[in-house]
């Protein structure tokens, strides 16, 4: 600016700051202005008004104003750029000798504001945490120096935060008031520090005292947390001598358990079904391979959960992975996990080590993933997919089919090896039809249940009982608890009838015959005989005609004119 006043040497330093500044006398003639309002003031200028000197000059130009007019704060515009101005009074020696006009951007003020109310929140958040936080949280600065303490420092310390921040964690600890000082360990050792502090109140506190480290490597704060333990401690002596004490009794309560919960769960009163709970309970003794082989709904993750509780591993995991259930490329990573130096995934033989694995539809596992999984039972030793370190396991293992899987390995479709492997100890446990003294007991539990569940009172008719346990039950106990449910939500009586079975288990009754002939008769009066009897069967299970009609298939005035007949004879 060519009609400058030599500026003093040190104004220079004024040029780097972002804000534009003006120094005037009193008779509002520039003395100097920085780097910033030359560069926005004069820009808007026309080059003959850049010989001007005065602040009003320059500002006439902007805004219109003379100086006199502009008030202490005032705004003013260069293009689309606005700004705040302050002007402020320059004394010497009490007396005015000029001013300072000093300006900046709107936006930047703006900005400045929004951060300075976030920090404003953010300090309340961190008091509020600080405040309410259970465990005492203390923050010094590099030299030990206390600068917060959370309010808890009194119930654990003994002391107020005012008594605290600004006292050296060195003299804190030569007071007693906590010992050792972790922020003084932080410090020596440069790195996080565990351990167990005493207090001059007697408490014992578990510390974990943390470095926060500037960018050149040097401790500017250690942040401490402490969690009284006093009655932990306190505690752990009584606990252990209780542990004795029921490790007698674990055993004994264990045992009683396990029997009330398969007495609860697994309802049975067939031979063949009892020489299946034998079997099992037998080889749950030991570690043996086992391979439960039935229909779908027999109970085999029933039973292979049995096995494990009464087993020596009923501590550890019982892990099922539904082999059918699982997309065959993502079978092995189920089973193995996989790893890529980043992340890892546990397998499911990897969570079943010390307990047991029971995989459900065994035959699914492709032919080449049987070699793996043979190997890994064998050598109790897996590798993860993407892994390179062999991982040792100890998972017992029970497999679970409803196929014929020698007959698979003479087609080829299952690997011999793999099958001896799992055949250690087979179990076959029979489908329901084959065992019917098993159907009511089992509905009557059942029924049992969602009654309790639903808060009913609903029960079976016999006839209705009668029906069931001649059913063949493709899907076995699962389909049996499923259809009791049904009958007890959708019938209306508490008495529950005949009438509410679906047609397909009347279509699908077992093999026995539908007529049974014991002496001979004249033809004639036996089909009347058959007719009544069917007629008065249907009329018990159908309250209407109609529905009479449509199960025996003839028209409803055939049933009504029938009906009529029957009753008069």
């Amino acid at each position: 600016m060519g009609n400058e006043t030599r500026k003093p040497s040190h104004f220079h330093l004024f040029d780097s700051i972002p804000l534009g500044i003006i120094f005037l006398s009193g008779g509002d003639r520039i003395l100097y202005m920085n780097r910033f309002a030359s560069e926005r003031l004069y820009s808007m200028l026309e080059p003959e008004e850049k010989r001007f000197s005065f602040l009003g000059d320059v500002f006439s130009s902007i805004s219109g104003k003379s100086p006199m007019e502009m008030e202490e704060n005032f705004h003013f515009s260069i293009g689309e750029e606005t700004f705040l101005a302050q002007r402020l009074p320059l004394y010497e020696q009490e007396n005015t000798e000029g001013s300072v006009l000093v300006f900046q951007h709107i936006s930047t003020l703006e900005k400045t504001v929004k951060e300075l109310d976030l920090y404003k929140n953010l300090s309340l958040d961190l008091k509020a945490i600080f405040d309410i936080s259970y465990d005492v949280i203390y923050v010094s600065d590099g030299n030990g120096i206390t600068l917060r303490v959370s309010s808890a420092c009194e119930r654990l310390w003994g002391y107020k935060e005012e008594e605290l921040i600004g006292k050296s964690t060195y003299q804190l600890e030569r007071e007693g008031v906590f010992y050792p000082s972790v922020t003084r360990l932080v410090l020596e050792r440069q790195e996080q520090v565990s351990m167990i502090q005493t207090t001059k109140t007697g408490r014992r506190l578990k510390v974990v005292g943390t470095p926060i480290k500037d960018e050149e490597n040097r401790i500017i704060r250690v942040v401490n947390a402490s969690r009284d333990i006093t009655e932990v401690s306190q505690l752990q002596s009584e606990i252990e001598m209780l542990k004795q004490l029921t490790e007698g009794y674990r055993k004994e309560i264990m045992d009683l358990r396990t029997k009330k919960e398969f007495d609860g769960e697994m309802i049975y009163r067939s031979e063949r079904m009892e020489k299946v709970i034998s079997l099992a309970q037998k080889v749950a003794k030991v570690d043996s391979t086992v391979l439960l082989v039935g229909e779908s709904g027999t109970g085999k993750e029933m039973i292979a959960s049995y096995i494990h509780k009464w087993s020596g591993r009923n501590e550890g995991p019982f892990i099922t992975v539904h082999c059918g259930a699982i997309p065959q490329t993502f079978l092995e990573t189920e089973l193995f996990g996989w790893e890529d130096g980043k992340e890892v995934k546990l397998g499911s033989i990897e969570m079943a080590n010390e307990g047991t694995l029971f995989l459900e539809e065994i035959e699914e596992i492709p032919l080449a993933l049987q070699v793996k999984l043979l190997r890994a039972i064998q050598e109790k030793r897996i590798t993860r997919v993407g892994g390179k370190k062999p991982i040792e396991v100890n998972p017992r293992v029970i497999a679970a089919t409803m196929h014929d899987l020698e007959e698979r390995v003479q087609s080829g479709k299952f690997r011999q090896d793999f099958y001896y492997q799992l055949n250690v100890v087979p179990i076959s446990i029979p489908p329901l039809r084959e065992r019917k003294e098993d159907i009511i007991p089992l509905v009557v539990h059942f029924m049992k249940k969602l009654n309790q569940k639903y808060g009913m009172e609903k029960k079976f008719k016999p006839e209705l009982l009668k029906v069931l346990q001649e059913y063949e039950w493709p899907g076995n106990v699962r389909e049996l608890q499923n259809l009791t449910e049904r009958l007890l939500v959708t019938a209306e009586d508490d008495w529950i009838s005949g009438e509410y079975i679906p047609d397909y288990v009347y279509r699908n009754t077992n093999n026995q015959k539908a007529i049974q002939v014991n002496a001979i008769i004249p033809l004639k009066e036996a089909v009347e005989l058959l007719e009544k009897e069917l007629l008065t069967l249907a009329q018990k299970q159908y309250k209407s005609t109609t529905r009479i009609a449509a199960v025996l298939e003839v028209n409803q005035s055939t049933i009504s004119r029938k009906l009529n007949k029957v009753i008069k004879k």
